[in-house]
Parts: structure tokens; sequence; C-alpha cells
């Protein structure tokens, strides 16, 4: 038994050292080639100016910094949790982002398969055959063995195939971040418009009653005598007109709760419990006013949409240096250790084991400037991508910008337009009070009324902006998602502190 286990080790030492003479002899007739470098800044993202700091400084809202943590529900600053429910619920059923959950799943398969290619493959076989010659037995033959192959990653080229991987992992899961931020931000803005529509059309309600009321007391002076016919109809049309006003609005309503179930990943007219709250009139919700500003920088870096770009940049570079190392040989090594025999008892005898070894190399000697086009053309895809993720550093930095002024604007907006509702409120107050005195003109009372109901609308409307203004804010900064990287980098800083304690 010692004796033929002797016999089967010797073809294993046999391959190893042929193996081992092979690559040896290989990698000695290698030219002498230079893998491509990265650019200098080892990102290939290049330069670009970053302001230090944004246009406005309006008190407390450009103090401090904020985090990646402190923005990722940015939704929850609303204190209003039927918006918490409709977000998170938004995360986890909205169809598109699904959709990306899968592409992020087929992107990691992707990376695993491009970090396969770095490592031996070995296969196994097993056969019988039997034959028959003139209607009598030609024998059996009994067969198994083991295969091996390798191509040696001489110049790189499955190496930057494997970044490219990663890179576009990285970028597909800043693509699912983003989109992640875009639903959020797109549910709280539908909510917004949904409680303003339902603010609205409370009002509308409050002001037609007034209407009214005024309409009866118009047609009461009429049959004393003390008004004319043409106060009367004055008195009805405007009433009318902001009758006209309720279907709209209800309308409103109706349609941005369908847009707020399609956004869950549910049917339109869906009536789930989350969504029976919506009857229900609520305050238009606001974001307490104080927010502290990252520099343009940081916020950068907690965009999605950036952390994406950059990581195209990365696989664009990592796909010149693929198209590089292609244009050098190629080297591969196989073999094969394996058993044949007659019978299968035989497979077992030292006489029946069989092996064989492979090297080869290619290269290309005349493909007519085909290597150097697909290096070009890789780097003009690259040269793409790094124009394409300054876009998105403008984008994002106007983003911020855009988003301050409409808040800054708006706050001042809403101040005077509230003052303003409280004069109309008073003034249509008192006009009623006089004309029911007979001693204005009713003209008084129509245009006081006209003006509370477009003041008292302007200020809802103008609450809601507010809100639209901290929405877009939240987002431009960053926030709506968390990136795997920070939940990492925060685990290791705990698992630092934890180790350095005494």
């Amino acid at each position: 038994m010692i004796h033929r286990t002797r016999l089967l080790l010797q073809p294993f030492a046999r391959t190893a050292v042929a193996w081992s003479t092979a690559t040896i002899l290989l990698l000695a007739v290698l030219p002498g080639c230079a893998l491509r470098l990265p650019p200098a800044d080892s990102s290939g993202l290049g330069t670009m100016t970053v302001p230090t700091g944004w246009t406005l400084h309006a008190g407390s809202e450009t103090s401090g910094a904020t985090s990646p943590t402190s923005l990722s529900s940015w939704w929850q600053r609303f204190d209003d949790p039927t918006l918490d429910a409709l977000v998170t619920q938004s995360q986890q059923a909205n169809t598109s982002i699904r959709s990306a959950q899968s592409a992020l799943r087929q992107a990691r398969a992707l990376r695993d398969l491009a970090s396969a290619a770095l490592w031996p493959g070995i296969g196994y076989s097993a056969s019988v055959q039997h034959g028959t010659a003139g209607g009598h037995s030609a024998g059996s033959s009994f067969q198994a063995g083991l295969d091996a192959s390798w191509v040696p990653d001489v110049f790189g080229a499955n190496r930057s195939a494997l970044e490219a991987s990663r890179a576009t992992l990285d970028a597909t899961a800043a693509d699912l971040g983003d989109l992640q931020v875009a639903v959020a931000a797109e549910v709280g803005l539908n909510y917004l418009l949904l409680r303003t529509a339902q603010a609205r059309l409370g009002i509308a309600r409050d002001n037609l009653a007034s209407q009214r009321e005024t309409w009866q007391i118009t047609q009461w002076r009429q049959q004393a005598g003390l008004v004319t016919v043409l106060e009367a109809e004055q008195a009805r049309a405007a009433a009318e007109q902001t009758a006209a006003l309720l279907p709209a609005l209800q309308t409103s309503i109706e349609q941005t709760r369908h847009a707020l179930a399609v956004l869950l990943g549910q049917p339109p007219a869906t009536r789930s419990p989350l969504f029976a709250r919506l009857d229900e009139s609520a305050p238009i919700p606001r974001a307490p006013e104080e927010l502290a500003l990252a520099i343009p920088a940081e916020t950068l870096r907690q965009r999605a949409d950036v952390r994406a770009a950059e990581s195209q940049v990365r696989a664009a570079w990592a796909r010149v240096a693929q198209a590089d190392a292609g244009r050098f040989p190629g080297f591969a090594l196989g073999g094969s250790f394996g058993w044949n025999a007659a019978t299968l008892g035989s497979l077992a005898n030292g006489s029946s084991v069989v092996s064989s070894l492979l090297a080869s190399v290619t290269g290309p000697l005349f493909d007519a400037g085909s290597a150097r086009a697909q290096v070009r053309a890789q780097e003009a895809a690259y040269e793409q991508a790094r124009v394409a993720y300054q876009a998105t550093v403008l984008a994002a930095l106007k983003d911020v910008e855009d988003a301050l002024v409409a808040l800054r604007g708006d706050r001042q907006r809403l101040v005077s337009l509230s003052s303003a509702s409280d004069a109309a409120a008073r003034a249509a107050t008192l006009a009623r009070q006089r004309f029911s005195s007979g001693l204005v003109d009713f003209q008084v009372v129509l245009e006081t009324q006209r003006t509370q109901f477009s003041a008292q609308d302007s200020v809802a409307s103008a609450t809601a902006d507010i809100g639209a203004d901290q929405v877009r804010l939240f987002t431009s900064l960053g926030g709506g998602w968390r990136d795997d990287r920070d939940d990492d980098a925060l685990a290791s800083s705990t698992r630092t502190q934890r180790t350095s304690r005494p």
C-alpha cells in the first residue's frame, strides 16, 4: 500500500517541477514592459477649484458643520410621524429603488467574477466508454482526471479589470443612494403639496362661509330696500367664484395621494391604514430653522451623485490600463492529471496514471493599430468621465446656493404675508360690521374679503414653499442616504476608541 502511494505521488512531483520550470522560462523571456500608471493625483479626477464657503452667511445656518449621519434621515426634522412613515416605506418598496438594489447585486457578482480571473481554475472529469465490433464487445475504458489552468496576470490586465469592477460597484452603490435621495425628496415634496392643498381647501371653505353669510345679509338689505340688486348679485358672484375653487383643490389632493401611493410601490387607489391618515387635515410641516452648513468640500463628499461620478472616473481609468495591458503578450499555463484503464479496479495502478503540461504565449504581430485604437478609445471615455464629474460638482454647488437663496427669500416673504393676512382679516371684519350698519359701501366689503382670502391663501403657499426649500436644501447637502463606507468608518472609529481605553 505504501509502494502504491509513492507511485501515485511521483507524477504529482514531476508535474509540479515541470510547472515551475515552465513558469521560470516564460518569465525569463518577458520583454521589459512598463505598466501604465495612474495620474499624479492618484484618483484621475484632476484639479478643480471648490469655494471655501457659501455665498449666504445667514446667522446660525453657517455655524458648525453637518455630517452624513445628521442628514441621512432629514425627514425626521419635520417632526411629522406621517411623513416619517411615508418616506420609510418608500425606501423599502419603491420600484425604482428595488430595481437599483438588483443592479447593485449584479455589480457585486461582476466584481467577484473579475476577482476570480486572477486565480487558477481546477476542474475534474470522469467517463466510461464501452464499445462493440461485429456484435462482440470491444472492451471498456474508464477515465478520471483533474484539469488545471492559469493565466498569469503579468501586465495587470486582470487586475485593472478587477479595479474597474470595484469602481463600478462603488458607482452603482452611489447611484442607489442618489435614487434614494430623489425618492425621499419626491415623497417629501408631494406630502407638502398635499398638506398645502388641504390647508388651502380649509381656507377656501372658511372664506366661502363668510361670503355666503355676506350674501345673505345683502339679500336681507335688498328686501328692506337698503341696497340694490347689483350688490346682491356681486355678493353671489364672489361666493360662487370661491366655491369653484373647491373641486380643483380636492382634485389636487386626490392626485397627490395617487402620486404618493406610486412612490410607495402601491396602486394609486390604495386605502391602507397609512394613507387613511392623509384623509385627516394636518398643519403644513416645517423643519427647525437652525441648520449648520458644512463647507462646500465636505458637502461634495456627502452627496451620492458626486461619489458616483468619482467612481466612474476611477473605473474609466482602470479600463484605460486594462486596454493598455492588452497590447502586450499573454501567457497561459495548463495541465492535466488523471487515470486511464480498461477496468475500474485497475485505475489505482500506477501504470494507469497519465499527465500533461501546456505552456503557451500569444501576442499580436500585426493588428493594423487595433490595440492602440482601443487604448485611445478608453482614454477618451476617461476624459468624458472626468468632465462629467466636474459638471456634477458644479451642479451640486448650484443646488445648495439655489436652495439657500430660495429659503431666505421665502422666509422674508412669509413674514410680510403673515402681517398682511392679519391686517386683511381685521379689515374684513370691520367692513362687514360697518356694512351691516350701513356705514360703508358694499364694494368695500367685497374688496376686503377678496384681500383676506388672497392673503390667507398666500400664507399657506409660502409656508409650503419654505418646507420645500428645506427639503431641497437637505438633499443638496447630501442628505437622504447613508453610505456603507461611512458606517464602516464609524464602526472602525468606535472599535479604536474601545481598544484605546485602559
